[in-house]
């Protein structure tokens, strides 16, 4: 763990990620209550809800982060959960991508509806919280100084990919996640845009990330 917070013990620490893996399960829970509610109240397919659940990138990636505040939480050593998800690479990685979601929302998205209620508060989890939470996990928790510029080919293969995938999904079945992808409304070509804009941006912030866990590292190896 980072010595920032050396001073922590284990039990404490454990009990800070519990409470953090809980929001984020509680927020995807709630989101996911939701859309099947609303799925049922019109009488659409459930399944396809929860395909539609699986859909967005928000859903995946706070999945992701509440994956590795659950393995952190573990008091077990060394099970399987443990040695993926606790990699610095993997966890800064996912520090990236939920990064992204939330400035991603707050700027092209959070405009566009007025949430109430229980849609208020998971989006607010799922959006605001949990990319802060998991920020503030990997800048005081992940060990520093190991990330090196090739990480970020390795963790740009999760938004590529998706964007793939939503596209021949949304190709087949005509629903797109979001609307800044909609090819239907933009076009191929202006989705496309669109998408390595926000390409761009994760790459951005990927690079970012590197530069402070060097940045970071080199202040810590002295005091080791």
């Amino acid at each position: 763990m980072s010595p920032r917070w050396g001073r922590w013990s284990t039990a404490q620490k454990q009990r800070l990620f519990t409470l953090m893996a809980l929001l984020g399960w509680g927020g995807l829970a709630i989101q996911l209550y939701l859309i099947l509610l609303g799925r049922w109240m019109s009488d659409a397919s459930l399944l396809g809800g929860l395909v539609n659940y699986f859909s967005f990138f928000t859903i995946l990636t706070n999945i992701l982060a509440a994956a590795v505040l659950t393995c952190a939480a573990d008091h077990r050593e060394s099970t399987k959960c443990q040695a993926f998800f606790l990699q610095p690479w993997v966890s800064s990685g996912i520090t990236v991508s939920i990064i992204v979601v939330g400035v991603a929302y707050n700027v092209l998205l959070r405009q566009l509806w007025q949430p109430q209620g229980m849609q208020w508060l998971a989006n607010e989890l799922l959006h605001n919280v949990m990319p802060v939470l998991f920020t503030l996990y990997w800048w005081f928790f992940v060990p520093k100084g190991l990330l090196r510029l090739r990480h970020i080919g390795l963790w740009v293969l999760y938004p590529i990919l998706y964007f793939a995938c939503i596209l021949l999904r949304g190709d087949l079945l005509g629903f797109y996640p979001y609307p800044f992808i909609d090819v239907d409304n933009l076009g191929y070509v202006q989705a496309c845009i669109n998408a390595s804009g926000i390409l761009a941006g994760f790459v951005g912030m990927a690079l970012v990330a590197v530069g402070l866990d060097r940045l970071s590292g080199g202040r810590a190896r002295p005091q080791a």
